[in-house]
C-alpha cells in the first residue's frame, strides 16, 4: 500500500508500506479521504508540532473516512464494503482518565499521525489502515465520505464549545478562522450564542465565517491591529473567548476583551515553550482559563451532525488532491489566502 510519510522538515515521500494481519477486535479499512490539518502542516514545514518532533518516519493524517475491507475475529456489526467515519483516537480504556470519562487525556493514547510518543503513532494518509473496531463508525451507503472526513475537526470544535460551558445568549469571540475556528463559530451559534465575532489575518476565511459559518461579525487583525480595543470596556466585553489560531499575540489580546468572570478556552497549539499570560489580570478579574485538547466522546456526535446536515461542512472544503500529489497539496494547504481545508483522495474508496 502507498502512504504519505514525513521523514522530517520538508521531506514528505509517497512510500510503499506493508500491510499486516488482523488480530481480534481489529478492522482493516480502505481510507477514502483525508483532510490536511494544521498539525500535518507543522510536521511537514517544521518537522514538529509544538513540543512533538518527528524522530522516525511518520505517516501523516487523522481526519479520515473510508470503507471496510475486512474484519478480524470477534468483530460484529461491520461488513466489507460498508462506508465509515474513522475515529483517530484509540485510548487505552483502562487508565484513570478513561475510567473517569476523559479519554482524550488518556496516558496511553494512540492518536493517528502523532509524534507525541515513541514509536510514533502512524497516521491515516495510507491506502489501508488497521483500526480497533470501536474506531470505525458505519455510515449510510449514500453518505458523502468527503463530508464524513470532517467529523474529527468538528469533534474538536464541539469539545471546545463544551469546555466553554453554557453559551445561550452569550457574546463570543474566536481568534483564528481556520477550519477549527470556523467550526467553533458554527457550533457556538448552534449552542445559542447571541453574537460570534471571528478574527483572522486573511479576508477570505472571514468572509466565509459570516456567509456560511454563523459569525455575526469579523475583524482582520492584520489590517486593523487596534480593532479589538472597542471591545475592551468591561460592560461590552465578551463572555467567552476561543483562541483557535495558536498565536501568542492572539492569546494575549483576549485578556483585554473578556468581561469580568469570563472564560477563555485555548484550542490552538502554540509554539514550543511558554507563552506570557497576564496572571494579575486573570486573578483580579477572575477569568477562567481552560484548555481544550482534541475531543472526548464528541466524535460520534460530530458524525451525526454531519449526516443530518445540522452542521454544513461543505463550505470549508476548498480542494482535493490525489495521494500522489500530497506534497503539492500540503504546500497549497498552507496558503490561507486561497484555501480553508484541503483533502487528499487516498484510495479507490474515494472514487
Amino acid at each position: 500500500m502507498l502512504a504519505a510519510v514525513c521523514h522530517g522538515k520538508k521531506d514528505l515521500r509517497i512510500d510503499t508500506l506493508a500491510d499486516r494481519a488482523l488480530v481480534a477486535g481489529e478492522v482493516r479499512v480502505a481510507v477514502a479521504y483525508g483532510g490536511i490539518c494544521g498539525s500535518d502542516l507543522h510536521y511537514y514545514h517544521r518537522g514538529a508540532v509544538g513540543d512533538f518532533a518527528v524522530r522516525e518516519p511518520l505517516v501523516l493524517g487523522h481526519e479520515i473516512s473510508g470503507t471496510v475491507i475486512e474484519t478480524g475475529p470477534g468483530v460484529a456489526g461491520l461488513e466489507a464494503g460498508a462506508k465509515a467515519a474513522l475515529d483517530p483516537s484509540r485510548p487505552c480504556l483502562r487508565c484513570r482518565y478513561c475510567r473517569a470519562g476523559r479519554s482524550n487525556l488518556c496516558v496511553d493514547m494512540w492518536f493517528l499521525g502523532s509524534a507525541g510518543r515513541m514509536p510514533h503513532s502512524q497516521g491515516g494518509f495510507s491506502q489501508h489502515l488497521v483500526l480497533r473496531e470501536d474506531q470505525v463508525i458505519p455510515v449510510p451507503r449514500d453518505a458523502n465520505l468527503q463530508h464524513v472526513a470532517m467529523a474529527e475537526p468538528l469533534s474538536v470544535a464541539l469539545h471546545a464549545v463544551n469546555q466553554a460551558g453554557a453559551l445561550n445568549g452569550r457574546r463570543v469571540i474566536v481568534t483564528g478562522s481556520g477550519p477549527i475556528g470556523l467550526l467553533i463559530a458554527r457550533a457556538a451559534r448552534n449552542a445559542g450564542a447571541l453574537e460570534v465575532i471571528c478574527t483572522d489575518v486573511e479576508d477570505a476565511p472571514l468572509a466565509l465565517a459570516v456567509r456560511s459559518m454563523g459569525a455575526t461579525g469579523t475583524l482582520n487583525v492584520r489590517r486593523d491591529p487596534r480593532g479589538l480595543a472597542r471591545f475592551a470596556a468591561d460592560e461590552a466585553g465578551f463572555d467567552v473567548a476561543f483562541e483557535a489560531s495558536g498565536s501568542p499575540e492572539a492569546l494575549a489580546s483576549l485578556f483585554g476583551v473578556l468581561r469580568r468572570g469570563g472564560r477563555l478556552v485555548q484550542v490552538g497549539m502554540l509554539p514550543p515553550g511558554t507563552a506570557p499570560v497576564p496572571v494579575n489580570l486573570l486573578q483580579s478579574r477572575e477569568f477562567e482559563f481552560v484548555g481544550a485538547f482534541r475531543a472526548n466522546g464528541e466524535f460520534r456526535h460530530a458524525v451525526e451532525l454531519i449526516l443530518r446536515g445540522d452542521v454544513g461542512v461543505a463550505p470549508v472544503l476548498s480542494a482535493t488532491y490525489p495521494l500522489a500529489r500530497a506534497v503539492e497539496a500540503l504546500e497549497q494547504a498552507g496558503d490561507r489566502s486561497k484555501v480553508i481545508k484541503v483533502q487528499l483522495a487516498i484510495s479507490e474508496a474515494a472514487a
